[in-house]
């Protein structure tokens, strides 16, 4: 599903980053800003048939899914680069149609603290992709084996991780499926190092 043209925002745009678009934009900005959604949080919910796996041997990667809050990334795109932006982000994200392109409204956690409109892709609960709440062990199994035309699964979640403590906070689901990822999956609580 995308927006209609009198749907979107005018002016500048506002794009709303949670998952890979916080380390990769692949569009020009003219200022990132950290910021908040409410309603709705980061998840691992969304089976990848594409960019991170095939639908033999599907990925995951991440959705915004029903309640909660998430913490990411808006991006301001100039107003005469808004249309090839959108079209970008629709070749990018739309390449199954597992998102539903959205505006919501957004926090920035700058010293304004104002609240603006940006484009957001959320995760359609009614299709295939749609991967539900996943035990940390199937997360894990689906992210060991996934790649795709945009690389490895693993990649993703690490690039991911990353971006976030980068914005000096954490998200506790990520941090835990990284440290299972690098621990080579063996543990899913990491014993703490013996105090000798």
């Amino acid at each position: 599903m995308t927006l209609s043209d009198r749907d979107l925002p005018h002016g500048d745009l506002w794009v709303f980053g949670y998952g890979s678009l916080m380390w990769r934009p692949g569009f020009a900005f003219l200022e990132q800003v950290p910021a908040r959604l409410i309603g709705e949080h980061r998840a691992l919910c969304v089976y990848s048939f594409v960019h991170r796996g095939t639908p033999e041997k599907p990925g995951l990667v991440l959705g915004l899914d029903r309640g909660g809050a998430c913490r990411g990334i808006a991006f301001r795109v100039a107003a005469d680069k808004r249309d090839e932006t959108i079209a970008y982000l629709r070749a990018r994200e739309q390449v199954t149609s597992v998102y539903r392109e959205v505006t919501r409204a957004v926090w920035l956690e700058n010293d304004a603290r104002e609240r603006v409109s940006a484009l957001v892709y959320v995760v359609d609960r009614g299709h295939i992709q749609y991967a539900g709440r996943l035990s940390p062990q199937e997360q894990l199994r689906h992210v060991r084996q996934g790649h795709g035309q945009s690389g490895a699964n693993r990649d993703y979640v690490l690039s991911t991780v990353k971006a976030i403590e980068a914005q000096g906070f954490r998200d506790t689901q990520l941090h835990r499926l990284a440290m299972m990822l690098h621990d080579g999956g063996h543990s899913l609580h990491p014993t703490p190092k013996d105090a000798t």
